[in-house]
């Protein structure tokens, strides 16, 4: 029970936090670019990455996992909106920007999950 109020706890907060940037990035990178979503994937891919790698280093237990790295990161990123995006675009028959889109969030994020997990192997 402890654990799904952790989980719970972490996406509350999360959650918001994918709102906002989505908000502050509408107001003020007025593009047809989807920078909200990209940078709240891109946050959390960074996130989770180191996460995990301290989870695996020892440094980070059970209820770290459960609020941090299910909680907060599976409320900060969103496959669901980057999928729509996506088809958003390829329905426009904007399949140039669409592909863009896909490989570089794909690019981009992973070498981000590995960045993270660079930086918590480094400090443990």
């Amino acid at each position: 029970m402890m654990e799904w109020l952790l989980v719970l706890a972490g996406g509350a907060v999360g959650a918001p936090v994918r709102h906002l940037t989505g908000v502050v990035t509408r107001e003020h990178l007025r593009s047809a670019f989807h920078w909200g979503t990209f940078l709240a994937n891109m946050a959390a891919c960074l996130l989770l990455g180191f996460l995990v790698q301290a989870g695996t280093d020892g440094a980070l237990g059970r209820t770290g996992q459960a609020l941090l790295s299910t909680g907060f990161c599976g409320a900060l990123s969103t496959w669901s909106t980057f999928s729509n995006e996506l088809l958003s675009l390829t329905s426009a028959r904007r399949l140039a920007g669409a592909a863009g889109y896909l490989l570089v969030t794909l690019a981009v994020g992973l070498g981000l999950s590995f960045a993270g997990m660079a930086v918590a192997q480094a400090l443990w």
